[in-house]
């Protein structure tokens, strides 16, 4: 239970604390999903908004903690409604950042609109047509790599059918035990690789096609703006592949504990996922530093740029973006492009790739442990 709770603890501390630095990591020119002019960044109202968001989260996080330690104390919690609360806390946090993030939204917004910054600036498409030379991404080939484990555990499962028992464990528990079975079926046995294998075919696809999205640089700040979306497709491309290896060697493992019985000691079991766990959040927090220290208010106060920010700048995209978070843009190509809050890529919403690439492999995810 002590294990259990300090993992609860630690990736409720993790999302909240990457919470409270979203608004100083995000893009300088875009605060809470609103496009401003390089020229008001230091805006004293802009800083008092992300301030004010740091600091409400922070208490509300704090109180959350104190709370979930208070309770965790106070009873006597089975693994059932651990895993009830580890679900419920941070859900309870990220709806409360997403309802602050709305209303400072709102509130840039409307100061934009009072302020009519973009009405004295001449707005520019700016396009590097050398920047591709400087691309730094995954060739996509790597990422079908780890399919080759993947088919191997499917011929190998398929050779060893016969030799099975008639109940196939189906899920482990904290203790690396399993404690749920079903009866031996080829479904059964197979959906851990196929389930393996829709993920790795995702991967690739996000892959290939932010390879292929547009780089889009701000006309206002061109060293930095480039400098960061480099940085973004390179070390995105490695996270996710990363995570891609990670969750090929658990599954991996589970596979072969299931294959030949007992081969894996109940430790590894225990250890395999809370060791992913652990390693992807270290990558979310690496990621995030490598990404958010250019163009943001972690670079400083020095605008470092090729041209004259206060009469020059990136055209005001809002108009694509619902609420700061969904970009949806007919005209443009490019299935994945960079957040508006936060780091990483988000899907462009009117390209119907994006959803054959992440709609469809999740959907099927969803639906195969219930044909078992």
């Amino acid at each position: 239970m002590d294990m259990e709770f300090i993992i609860l603890f630690l990736t409720i501390l993790f999302v909240s604390v990457l919470q409270i630095f979203i608004p100083f990591i995000a893009k300088r020119a875009v605060v809470f999903g609103v496009s401003i002019p390089y020229e008001q960044v230091k805006h004293p109202q802009v800083i008092r908004y992300k301030k004010s968001y740091a600091i409400i989260t922070g208490i509300f996080t704090l109180a959350v903690l104190a709370g979930l330690v208070l309770l965790i104390q106070e009873f006597n919690f089975n693994e059932t409604n651990l895993a009830l609360v580890g679900i419920t806390f941070p859900f309870i946090i990220l709806l409360v950042g997403m309802s602050l993030y709305f209303y400072f939204h709102s509130k840039m917004t409307k100061l934009k609109r009072t302020e009519k910054w973009f009405g004295t600036v001449k707005q520019v498409y700016y396009a590097d047509l050398k920047i591709r030379s400087k691309d730094e991404m995954l060739a996509s080939f790597v990422y079908l790599i780890p399919i080759i484990i993947s088919l191997g555990l499917i011929v190998l499962t398929a050779n060893l059918y016969e030799q099975l028992p008639s109940r196939i464990p189906t899920h482990w528990g904290a203790t690396g035990q399993a404690d749920a079975f079903s009866d031996k079926s080829w479904m059964v046995v197979l959906s851990m690789p196929l389930i393996l294998v829709l993920m790795q075919l995702m991967f690739y696809g996000v892959n290939v096609f932010t390879k292929r999205s547009g780089i889009k640089i701000n006309a206002g700040n061109i060293k930095s703006s480039e400098l960061r979306q480099l940085n973004l497709r390179k070390y995105t491309s490695w996270f996710l592949f990363i995570v891609d290896i990670l969750i090929t060697l658990l599954f991996a493992v589970l596979q072969l504990n299931i294959l030949y019985e007992n081969i894996i000691n109940d430790l590894l079991m225990m250890l395999a996922p809370i060791c992913l766990l652990v390693i992807v959040l270290g990558g979310s927090v690496w990621l995030a530093v490598k990404v958010g220290s250019v163009d943001s208010d972690l670079e400083g106060t020095e605008i470092v740029g090729d041209t004259n920010s206060n009469f020059v700048q990136g055209m005001d995209e809002d108009q694509y973006w619902k609420g700061g978070l969904f970009y949806f843009n007919r005209n443009d190509p490019s299935v994945f492009v960079e957040k508006r809050f936060g780091i990483g890529f988000t899907m462009n919403f009117a390209n119907p790739i994006g959803y054959l690439i992440l709609g469809v492999p999740i959907i099927l995810i969803i639906i195969i442990p219930y044909l078992l």
